[in-house]
């Protein structure tokens, strides 16, 4: 993600930080001092929020973790102000393992609440549980009321959250995948607009959970309507045949040449028939402003990208491209390079086979 920073790596999966966690941080240092005027209060109110933070990696971890029982990894885990976000690379579309994987961070949270209460009782810092309130001036307390709503937040049954994943993998017991996708969506929607009403009359805040919550679940079920109609198919049935490839001693002007002449923006750069890099035109602008038209692609093309194969399927290479940063990816058959799919091509691709089945459907049945 742009604009983040690593600052760990914990069970072999990076954590970074965004810039505007930092924002958080410094809003939260000068609301203290401009109340208080005090150096300690500055320092507990950071304090909690970096202590709040931790509790929400470790939920983030909940989901690594379980996820990689499974064979799923975890691409990397960024905080943000609204929360962590952790990228996998792929959700399990098996239910019993989407439902162990989206309630792993909600029950992290219930552990620490559970323990937090442990210490609390024990150490004499509360006596009954109708101590706990987030206005209380205790560390502890407070940092015990918010795990509980952390879990409790994230089972909300919509889409981002957990709790719309656990409906959907109970829904996918009983009907197809897709279905059940586009069935939590539309709930998840209904409780966002919910959300939304409550807020205009109540709390603000809840209007932008409530957009989040909407456009999560449109999100969700439109990425799976995708996969899905895309399953199946071969990456060779989609890919762009028609295209220009450079040579890594041609010159950066004959991109430009190419770039100006046709649509192509991005070129797989082959020598003897092998694919050795990419010259996208973010590159090729930077090479031609530090070096001129007249350097040699090489000294500009990408070195690092990924290949699809040519019989893989297309859903899954759409998911791939949509991970990487480079906006093309080279097809290759037998280490040979065949084709080109881009996200443009895909989306195409899939608006003419939308197109067809309209056609077939309308088609009168013969008898």
């Amino acid at each position: 993600m742009k604009w983040s920073w690593k600052i760990a790596k914990v069970a072999g999966i990076e954590v970074s930080i965004h810039a505007t966690f930092l924002l958080l941080l410094g809003w939260i240092g000068i609301s203290a001092w401009m109340t208080d005027r005090s150096l300690a209060s500055v320092g507990s109110n950071i304090g909690f929020i970096l202590a709040l933070f931790g509790c929400v990696l470790l939920h983030e971890l909940g989901h690594a973790l379980t996820a990689r029982k499974y064979g799923i990894k975890t691409r990397d885990i960024t905080l943000l102000p609204i929360g962590g976000v952790a990228r996998l690379e792929r959700m399990p579309e098996e239910p019993r393992q989407e439902l162990q994987v989206a309630l792993a961070g909600p029950l992290v949270n219930v552990v620490i609440t559970i323990l937090l209460l442990a210490v609390l009782f024990l150490t004499g810092g509360i006596t009954t549980l109708a101590d706990l309130n987030l206005q209380s001036s205790s560390f502890l307390v407070r940092l015990t009321m918010v795990n509980l709503s952390l879990a409790l937040f994230n089972l909300i049954p919509a889409f981002p959250m957990d709790g719309g994943r656990v409906v959907r993998a109970l829904l996918a017991t009983r009907m197809e995948y897709t279905r059940a996708t586009q069935t939590a969506a539309t709930l998840g929607q209904l409780i966002a607009f919910g959300l939304g009403f409550i807020g205009l009359f109540s709390n603000p805040f809840l209007i932008f959970i409530a957009l989040f919550v909407w456009i999560g679940a449109a999100q969700e079920s439109s990425m799976v309507q995708v996969k899905s109609a895309l399953g199946g198919i071969p990456v060779n049935r989609a890919m762009l045949t028609n295209f220009v490839t450079l040579a890594p001693t041609d010159r950066l002007q004959t991109a430009v040449d190419q770039i100006l002449a046709g649509t192509q923006q991005d070129f797989p750069v082959v020598l003897e028939g092998r694919v050795v890099g990419i010259l996208t035109r973010q590159a090729l602008m930077a090479g031609l402003s530090r070096d001129g038209a007249y350097a040699n692609v090489a000294s500009a093309m990408q070195r690092e990208f990924e290949t699809a194969d040519s019989i893989e399927m297309l859903d899954v290479v759409a998911q791939r491209l949509r991970e990487q940063p480079l906006h093309t990816m080279p097809v290759v058959h037998n280490g040979e390079l065949v084709g080109l799919v881009t996200m443009d091509n895909v989306g195409e691709f899939l608006m003419i086979q939308t197109a067809l089945e309209q056609s077939r459907a309308q088609r009168p049945q013969a008898g």
